[in-house]
């Protein structure tokens, strides 16, 4: 089985996706941390050096990468990777494969990235008293992509033993 897990930025995708592949036996790919790798530099080192579009197809290749190569797994998206190059058709396209998206409210998402700001580039610069606002925006705009996932699990104010109930109660 593939279990892919989407969401917002700060949603905890891969919190949830390390514990989830370990408690089913499964291997956890963080799709970032699979392009660093590939590339030998960081996301934003490859953002600065290459651009956004170059990325973005980096994302694009890097899924049918993993998808060919292994059957079973739990990967992490980037909060974007949805949005772009068709890739939630993509995944949603392969066998055995269970799409789910983390879904957290924006006064949620507002704390969590409020303490997180210095470590996330896309939000960095942006002032406290407009942030929330932009995670409003930014959610809206992605919102369609991440509604194409298979599953939802909103995981506002629960631990994440008990968001990994729900998940492996959904899909085992």
């Amino acid at each position: 089985m593939r279990i892919v897990l989407l969401g917002y930025m700060a949603s905890g995708k891969s919190t949830i996706g390390k514990v989830l592949a370990k408690n089913q036996n499964l291997p956890f790919i963080d799709l970032d941390d699979y392009i660093e790798s590939k590339f030998e530099k960081s996301i934003s080192d490859i953002f600065k050096d290459e651009g956004e579009i170059f990325f973005r197809l980096q994302e694009h290749e890097a899924i049918k990468e993993i998808f060919e190569k292994q059957d079973k797994f739990v990967l992490s998206l980037g909060g974007g990777t949805p949005c772009y190059a068709n890739n939630m058709d993509l995944i949603n396209g392969f066998e055995n494969t269970n799409s789910l998206y983390i879904k957290l409210s924006i006064p949620t998402l507002y704390k969590r990235l409020l303490s997180q700001k210095e470590n996330r580039p896309l939000v960095a610069n942006i002032p406290e008293e407009e942030l929330q606002e932009f995670i409003a925006k930014h959610l809206f705009e992605r919102s369609y992509f991440y509604e194409m996932a298979k599953y939802k699990v909103r995981t506002d104010n629960q631990k994440v033993e008990d968001t990994i109930s729900e998940i492996q109660e959904l899909l085992f």
